[in-house]
């Protein structure tokens, strides 16, 4: 009998990840018993600029339509709603419901009181360098609803 090879990779598969979430959660909460906010907003801050190196590089190049795009490809990818504005030099995005917190509460982790930093500080970093600035309008922990921007720095 011959036998069947099947190859495959992680391109493969559908992105999807959702327990990150939960776990990213709990890593924010011993961050902050440990070692305090400052220390969660300065690890994730240093995360951003490394990991997200190329976006930034991009939004250099591009400017806000980068932003846009990769906000626009994140929440498909998790399932998400995403409402984007893209008006001359200002980005407007307004999230009904945070896939992340949705599955996280349905999962039956918990939410750390940090998890807003996982927005506020990361989109901070993606600005840093960059002719833009990020601003939080509105935040709801309990379903993640968010509302924020990005304009060109005055």
């Amino acid at each position: 009998m011959a036998a069947e090879v099947m190859r495959r990779s992680a391109a493969d598969n559908r992105y999807f990840h959702p327990d990150f979430h939960g776990s990213l959660s709990a890593g924010l909460d011993f961050v902050a018993g440990r070692w305090g906010a400052g220390a969660v907003r300065e690890y994730l801050r240093r995360f951003a600029l490394r990991y997200y190196a190329p976006l930034r590089a991009e939004i250099g190049r591009r400017g806000l339509a980068a932003i846009r795009d990769w906000i626009e490809r994140v929440y498909r990818e998790e399932g998400g709603t995403v409402d984007l504005a893209l008006k001359g030099d200002q980005l407007s995005v307004r999230v009904p419901e945070c896939p992340a917190v949705r599955h996280m509460r349905r999962a039956g982790y918990r939410v750390s009181d940090h998890f807003v930093e996982t927005t506020t500080t990361v989109y901070e970093a993606l600005c840093e360098g960059t002719p833009f600035v990020f601003e939080l309008e509105e935040y709801d922990l309990a379903t993640g609803r968010t509302a924020f921007g990005f304009r060109r720095r005055p």
